[in-house]
């Protein structure tokens, strides 16, 4: 009785944010249809500063969860930004919260609202973000030998030419690490042998630290499931900032550059994995900042949308529309998508 009773107060501590993390999708992406709506037609550059806005509020609310709501410590290391400026940042890619991540430097130079991803094409089916993501700025890719260099060039340079704030966050490895995925670590180890290129502007190394005596050994990193249980006590990042003056132009050259950005990647991971230091293990180079996120930054927005699918809930109106908004909105963001994306 007990034991069940631990478990189900363990397992609702991800429960909440899950629920509102997604019962919360439907009222914000009427708000963000009631905007597109009205903006068609305005001036392309002031749709684009509301939808950023919008998106802040939602991003921050994600952040109230997996910063605020965990109590997760950050341990920042190396050059962070500290004002809005226009981004390619490119990290490892170890963990399903990986993009989190990306949200948690953004906000701290108050750039939260100008994410925008480089993401692989499979999630443009997600129900209602699927669409929403390419109309904020996101490009779709296929990770395969049918990727289309083109409609990506061409698709950045639109955003150049309308001057779209950018803060693109971009995965080189393609997909996350795992030791037991021999098959493709060996496909990816020859492709890689063969063609040497990942990228980087603003390099970020991350680890999660669960607090555990791991032996020096390597351990897959979080779910979103053990973050949001607070399995995950810190997480430390590195950030290399690369002004891009410094970054070869010619194709071959920046190629071993990119390269070469993740060799040094690769061995700032092992030294902080496997050192036999013990002070240098679990930690990156350099002093760290212990940055914290003020919750007057989070829990406004977590109020407002809340607050705002409650009282959508509460009427018969309101449930149709909200039950509406998700079937209706999947099925004509996937029609869009096939489409246009």
């Amino acid at each position: 009785m007990l034991l069940s009773l631990v478990l189900h107060t363990y397992s609702m501590r991800y429960l909440l944010p899950s629920v509102v993390l997604l019962g919360t999708a439907p009222t914000y992406v009427l708000a963000w249809g009631v905007w597109r709506l009205l903006s068609a037609f305005l001036p392309a550059r002031f749709y684009q500063a509301l939808d950023d806005r919008l998106y802040c509020v939602y991003q921050s609310m994600v952040l109230f969860f997996f910063e605020n709501y965990t109590g997760v410590q950050i341990l920042l290391y190396g050059d962070l930004p500290k004002n809005k400026e226009n981004i390619i940042y490119l990290a490892n890619h170890q963990s399903t919260v990986d993009w989190i991540v990306a949200d948690i430097l953004a906000i701290r130079q108050n750039a939260l609202g100008h994410v925008r991803y480089v993401l692989k094409e499979g999630l443009k089916w997600l129900p209602l973000y699927g669409c929403y993501f390419a109309q904020h700025g996101g490009i779709y890719v296929k990770r395969s030998a049918k990727f289309n260099e083109k409609e990506m060039r061409n698709k950045l340079q639109s955003y150049v030419d309308a001057g779209t704030p950018m803060y693109l966050v971009i995965f080189p490895e393609g997909t996350r690490y795992n030791p037991e995925q021999t098959k493709v670590l060996s496909a990816s180890q020859a492709f890689a042998a063969q063609r040497a290129g990942p990228m980087t502007v603003l390099s970020n190394g991350t680890f999660c630290n669960n607090g555990k005596d791991d032996g020096g050994q390597r351990r897959e990193s979080p779910t979103m499931t053990e973050f949001l249980c607070k399995e995950c006590p810190k997480i430390h990042i590195h950030i290399d900032r690369i002004d891009k003056k410094d970054v070869p132009e010619e194709q071959e050259h920046m190629r071993r550059w990119l390269h070469e950005r993740f060799e040094i990647k690769d061995k700032m991971l092992i030294e902080f994995y496997e050192s036999p230091d013990p002070e240098r293990r679990k930690r990156f180079p350099g002093k760290s900042v212990n940055s914290k996120l003020s919750i007057k930054k989070t829990l406004p927005s977590m109020l407002i949308l809340s607050g705002l699918t409650a009282g959508m809930l509460m009427t018969d109106a309101g449930r149709k529309l909200y039950v509406n908004t998700w079937i209706y909105g999947t099925l004509l963001g996937c029609l869009w998508v096939t489409i246009k994306a």
